[in-house]
């Protein structure tokens, strides 16, 4: 399918996202996703009307309220194909990362990439592992041909993103996986910037460890996703309620996995939330938005090819997101003149230090794409861009 024909046949969907009003264009969905209106209706209903807390009440409106929760569970697994015992509720990727980092029984060397996001940096240093770096190839993938010679039996974990937050790259995470096990690793993915534009089936993918947030998935914040399929093996990260079998002050026993990972009372709204953004998600397509997404990106890169100020970065086909710089122009700069004009990207180090630094820039623009984005948002990307050029040039 054509870039035209990709991007005509999408549906119009933006007059579902109140918080796109008329004249702005929204391109940092790479950071947040603007929420549907269906998805602010579930988690005003559950706020307001059906709320009560879960697992512990006795009457009818908790009872349903309870299904609710774990009916939400059900759906955001079914929607990465896992099982619902399999995926714990936590306020985000980073706590995840942080879950399986601090909770590890087996902490040794970590092995990541040179474009990993802090929150896949951070944790595992503060947790004291002991970290090694994969390099990029040149078109900005994590060089798994180098991971290969890298890895070695004192190996404990591999740590990569699914795709790239600053330069859209996928991983071919099969065959990270099948390096990490090789030597007896266990692979954990970030998966914040996959999950809303890529198909995900976790089973297929081998990884052991599967980390995504809520509000990129166009879901509330304050909610994320870590799925696994050796969440048993876990000691508890986190104590207080719920997340018990029998309390003494000689000894405590906990629940089974996911609840032992899930202490005191649960982001319930968050939950209804968030599984409200997959049911629309799934109704769009992943598959459709994933090739409406690389239709966009095709178009915005082509046109700012033919701008000799403008350097590029990351692969041709990258997925939804598009970074790039431009000569003599400091990315704050562009960032506040595209606003100016009503365009809304992102500019800085975007959580990627060790990346700029390899990319050998301080920060990048970073302009990203959601199910609402069209091409009058790259139109006006480009606009802005040329006035940019004028008050600089």
């Amino acid at each position: 399918m054509s870039t035209a024909t990709a991007l005509r046949t999408f549906p119009d969907v933006r007059a579902d996202f109140p918080g796109l009003t008329p004249g702005w264009h929204y391109l940092d969905t790479a950071a947040t996703a603007q929420k549907p209106q269906a998805v602010i209706d579930a988690t005003v209903n559950a706020m307001g009307r059906d709320y009560a807390t879960v697992h512990r009440g006795v009457y009818a409106r908790s009872a349903d309220m309870t299904l609710a929760y774990e009916a939400a569970r059900r759906r955001i697994a079914g929607f990465i194909g896992a099982k619902e015992e399999q995926i714990a509720f936590v306020r985000g990727a980073t706590e995840a990362i942080n879950l399986v980092a601090y909770s590890h029984p087996n902490k040794g060397r970590v092995l990541m990439s040179v474009l990993e996001h802090h929150s896949n940096i951070v944790p595992w240093q503060l947790a004291g592992w002991q970290v090694d770096v994969c390099p990029l190839t040149e078109d900005g993938c994590i060089d798994l041909d180098a991971a290969e010679k890298l890895l070695t039996p004192e190996h404990t974990m591999v740590a990569f993103a699914h795709v790239s937050n600053v330069l859209g790259s996928p991983l071919d995470v099969a065959r990270a996986a099948d390096l990490a096990h090789r030597v007896g690793a266990e692979l954990l993915i970030d998966g914040c910037q996959a999950v809303p534009r890529l198909p995900v089936d976790v089973a297929a993918l081998g990884c052991d460890y599967y980390a995504f947030s809520g509000h990129k998935l166009y879901g509330p914040t304050g909610i994320g996703v870590l799925w696994s399929d050796k969440l048993d093996r876990l000691p508890p990260w986190q104590g207080g309620g719920s997340m018990i079998d029998r309390v003494t002050f000689e000894k405590t026993t906990y629940a089974p996995a996911p609840t032992r990972f899930e202490a005191g009372t649960p982001a319930i709204i968050e939950a209804i939330g968030l599984a409200a953004a997959v049911e629309y998600v799934e109704a769009i397509g992943i598959d459709a938005i994933h090739a409406h997404e690389v239709a966009l990106v095709a178009s915005l890169r082509e046109q700012l090819s033919r701008k000799n100020s403008i350097t590029l970065f990351g692969r041709e086909n990258s997925a939804g997101i598009v970074s790039f710089a431009m000569a003599g122009v400091h990315p704050h700069d562009i960032g506040t003149i595209l606003d100016e004009s009503g365009v809304a990207i992102r500019a800085g180090h975007h959580c990627a230090q060790p990346l700029m630094e390899h990319l050998g820039v301080p920060a990048t623009a970073r302009a990203s794409f959601g199910v609402y984005s069209n091409d009058d948002d790259v139109a006006a990307l480009i606009d802005g861009l040329a006035r940019v050029e004028r008050i600089f040039g």
